[in-house]
C-alpha cells in the first residue's frame, strides 16, 4: 500500500499513541512499526489484515481512513463500538469482540482496580494480608484472558472456529499455547459468570472451596507453575471461622471480572505483577513491618537500566535480587525494541529470598515465555547459581538490592568461600552492605561483563575526607584503582515506591573501552524529572536522554562530567561533588506575580482585623499593623487599660 505509512502516522495521531503502544496493539515489535512509519517496509498479508480489522472496528470517526485506505465503504462494514465505563465517569471506545483495551491499563487503572479489590475484603482481613488473597486471583484471571486471546488467534489464524480450536488444543494441551486453563479453571467459569457440569465427587462447597481447586488445577495441568500459585487455601478455616468469606470472595471476584480491566496479551504492561504487588505493599503492608528494606524500583528506573546495559543476543543476564523479575524482563524486551524480536533471546537468571517476590517472578517470566530461571534462597549467605566450587559468571548482572542493609554477620564476609570479599577491597561495615553487593556482583562478571546496580547515594561518599581507615571508603577505592565504575548516575529525589530518597545507579564494566580506560562518568540527573503525586517519575524522554549522555560519555554543563581516576583524590564517587544540576529557571509574566502580590496583600489586611477583633475580646489591644507588620507576634500585642502581658 503506498499510504500505508500515512495510515499509520495518521492512527497514531488520532488514537494518540505511541509507536511502542501500536506496536502492542499489532503484536508487532517496535521497529517494525517504525520501517512502516517510514515506509521502508511494508506488512505482509497478515499484518495488513490485522490493521485492516483494527481500524474497521474503531467506529464512524474512522471511516474516512477505512475508506481512503482500503477501498470499501466503511458505513457498510462498521461494527458499532460498545461504549465502556472508563475512570471517573468517562468513556472508552471499545470494539465489540476485542480482546484488549484501545491502549493497555496504565498505572491509575491499575491502582484504581486493586483499590477497590482491597476494599472489598476490608475487614474480613489485615490489611498486610489483602495481597496474599488478591494477587493469586489476579494472576489466574491473567492467566485465564491470556489462554482466551491465544485461543481467538489460533481460530482466527490456522483452525476457524473457537470450537475446533479448543479441542485441537485440549489433544495437546502445551503444544500451542504458553498454559493450558482446563474448563473448570477459567476465569468465566470461577467467577460464577459460566456454568460447569461438576461431577458429583469433585463439586465444590464453597466458593472458597472452588478457588483453591482452580488453583490447584491450573498447577496440575501446568508444572511450572506448581509451588507457585497453589499454595494459598480461600476455603482455610480457623477456630470454627473462615479466614475468608465466601461473601467477600464473592465481592472481590466481581470487582476483578469488571470488563474495564482485561489481563490479556495487550492489555497490560509487561510487569504488571510485579506492579500490583508493589501498590499492595506500599497501600497496605508497609508502616506495618511488612515492607521493611524493600526497595521496588520504579519502571523508567528499569528501562534506564535496560538501555544502559544495552543486552546483546543470546547474553546471559543475572539479578542477585530479582524481586517481582521487572529488571530482567525489560533487559529482553529492551533488546526486542531495539532488534526485533531477536534470534537468540537472552538467558535469564534470579535469586530472590521473599516468597511473594519470588513467586511473581516466576509468574512474570512463564508469562512472557522468556529463558528464565528463578530460585530462592539468601544470594548473600547461599547464592544458588554456581559453577563447581566458585560463583557462575553472567554478561550482565542488574539489580537493586536493599539499600543501607544490616543484616549480615561478619563472619559472612570474613569466612565466605568464594572470596568475593577479601580479594576486592575488603570488607564492608555492619551498618551497610551496600559495597558488598558490589563485590558480589563483581564476582558474579565474567571477563567481559558489565552491571547497573541501583544504591543509597551515601554508598557514593561515606568515609570521603577520613583521615583514618573507613571500610567502605578502603572498598570504594579498590574498585577505583582497578578501573571497574565506568559510570555513576544520580537520580532525581522521590522517585521510589517507600523512600524519597534520589538514589545511584552505578555502572560496573570488567572490560571498559580503551577510550573510556582511567575515567569515571559523572551524570547527575537530578534534575531529569517530572512533578507527580504522590511519586516523581522520569519521562521516556527523559530516560532516553541519561541514556545517550552515558553513552556518548562527553562533558555536558549541568548533566555530565567526565572526571580521570587521579582526579578522584578522597574516592567520593558522588556525581553532584562533580557537577552541578542545572537549575530550571521559571520565567512567569510580572503583571501575573503584581495580581498575586496585591491579592496576599488583601488576604494580610483581612487576617489583620479578624485578629484584632480576637484579641479586642480577649481584653487586648491589637498594635497598629500597618506599621508593625514584619514584627514578632508579641510586638504587635500591648497593654489595654485592664491591664496585661508587657509590650
Amino acid at each position: 500500500m503506498e499510504n500505508f505509512p500515512k495510515l499509520i502516522t495518521t492512527l497514531r495521531k488520532r488514537l494518540n499513541l505511541s509507536q511502542e503502544k501500536l506496536a502492542s496493539v499489532f503484536r508487532v515489535s517496535l521497529p517494525t512499526i517504525n520501517r512502516w512509519e517510514k515506509g521502508k517496509t511494508t506488512p505482509d498479508t497478515l499484518a495488513l489484515h490485522t490493521v485492516q480489522e483494527f481500524v474497521k472496528k474503531l467506529g464512524k470517526d474512522y471511516h474516512d481512513l477505512y475508506d481512503r485506505h482500503f477501498g470499501a465503504r466503511a458505513g457498510d462494514l462498521f461494527e458499532s463500538p460498545q461504549p465502556r465505563r472508563g475512570r471517573r465517569g468517562t468513556t472508552r471506545s471499545v470494539p465489540e469482540g476485542s480482546t484488549g483495551s484501545p491502549t493497555p491499563l496504565d498505572t491509575k487503572e491499575m491502582e484504581g482496580l486493586l483499590w477497590r479489590a482491597a476494599c472489598s475484603i476490608r475487614g474480613e482481613k489485615d490489611a498486610p494480608k489483602f495481597k496474599d488473597y488478591i494477587l493469586p486471583l489476579v494472576f489466574i484471571k491473567r492467566l485465564s484472558d491470556v489462554f482466551d486471546d491465544e485461543i481467538k488467534r489460533l481460530a482466527s489464524e490456522e483452525y476457524g472456529d473457537e470450537k475446533t480450536t479448543l479441542e485441537i488444543v485440549e489433544a495437546d494441551p502445551h503444544g500451542l499455547v504458553r498454559f493450558y486453563i482446563p474448563p473448570e479453571a477459567r476465569w468465566p467459569v470461577v467467577s460464577g459468570r459460566a456454568s460447569f457440569e461438576w461431577p458429583a465427587e469433585r463439586k465444590p462447597k464453597t466458593i472458597g472451596d472452588q478457588v483453591t481447586m482452580a488453583m490447584r488445577t491450573i498447577a496440575k495441568a501446568n508444572p511450572t507453575l506448581q509451588g507457585v500459585i497453589d499454595i494459598r487455601d480461600f476455603n482455610e478455616t480457623r477456630n470454627g471461622e473462615r479466614e475468608i468469606s465466601d461473601e467477600a470472595l464473592r465481592r472481590l471476584l466481581n470487582i476483578l471480572s469488571d470488563p474495564r480491566y482485561r489481563l490479556g496479551l495487550n492489555d497490560v504492561e509487561p510487569d504488571f505483577l510485579g506492579r500490583a504487588y508493589e501498590y499492595l505493599l506500599r497501600k497496605f503492608a508497609e508502616g506495618q513491618g511488612q515492607s521493611a528494606g524493600e526497595f521496588f524500583t520504579p519502571k523508567e528506573v528499569g528501562w534506564l537500566i535496560a538501555k544502559l546495559i544495552h543486552p546483546k543476543q543470546g547474553e546471559e543476564a543475572y539479578d542477585p535480587c530479582s524481586g517481582s523479575g521487572g529488571l530482567l524482563i525489560k533487559c529482553e524486551l529492551e533488546l526486542a525494541r531495539r532488534e526485533g524480536k531477536p534470534d537468540r533471546p537472552l538467558k535469564l537468571f534470579g535469586q530472590e529470598q521473599t516468597g511473594e517476590s519470588f513467586a511473581i517472578a516466576r509468574m512474570n517470566m512463564v508469562l512472557h515465555d522468556m529463558e528464565g530461571e528463578i530460585v530462592r534462597g539468601d544470594t548473600m549467605r547461599n547464592p544458588k547459581f554456581l559453577e563447581g566450587a566458585s560463583l557462575r559468571r553472567f554478561d550482565a548482572v542488574v539489580t537493586n538490592p536493599m539499600w543501607n542493609q544490616r543484616a549480615f554477620d561478619p563472619k559472612t564476609y570474613e569466612q565466605d568461600s568464594f572470596e568475593r570479599f577479601a580479594s576486592a577491597g575488603g570488607f564492608a561495615p555492619n551498618s551497610s552492605a551496600d559495597w558488598a553487593w558490589l563485590q558480589h556482583v563483581l564476582a558474579s562478571l565474567n571477563g567481559s561483563g558489565r552491571a547497573a546496580v541501583v544504591l543509597d547515594t551515601g554508598a557514593a561518599s561515606r568515609g570521603s575526607g577520613n583521615e583514618g581507615d573507613n571500610k567502605e571508603k578502603t572498598v570504594r577505592r579498590w574498585f577505583v584503582e582497578q578501573d571497574l565504575v565506568e559510570a555513576v548516575v544520580l537520580l532525581p529525589d522521590n522517585l521510589f515506591y517507600n523512600t524519597t530518597a534520589a538514589g545511584l545507579i552505578f555502572l560496573l564494566n570488567r572490560r571498559k573501552p580503551v577510550e573510556r580506560s582511567g575515567r569515571v562518568i559523572f551524570v547527575n540527573a537530578s534534575g531529569v524529572f517530572e512533578k507527580g503525586r504522590p511519586k516523581n517519575f522520569i519521562t521516556d524522554e527523559g530516560v532516553a536522554r541519561i541514556a545517550d549522555a552515558v553513552r556518548a560519555g562527553k562533558d555536558v554543563e549541568g548533566l555530565v562530567k567526565v572526571v580521570p581516576v587521579g582526579d578522584l583524590s578522597d574516592f567520593n564517587l558522588s556525581p553532584s561533588r562533580y557537577v552541578a544540576s542545572a537549575t530550571v529557571v521559571e520565567h512567569r509574566d510580572i503583571q501575573v506575580i503584581l495580581d498575586e502580590l496585591t491579592g496576599l496583600e488583601s488576604e494580610s489586611k483581612h487576617l489583620d482585623g479578624e485578629l484584632a477583633e480576637i484579641f479586642t475580646g480577649l481584653g487586648y489591644r491589637w498594635g497598629d499593623a500597618g506599621e508593625k507588620r514584619g514584627q514578632p507576634l508579641r510586638s504587635q500585642i500591648v497593654t489595654s487599660s485592664a491591664g496585661g502581658p508587657d509590650e
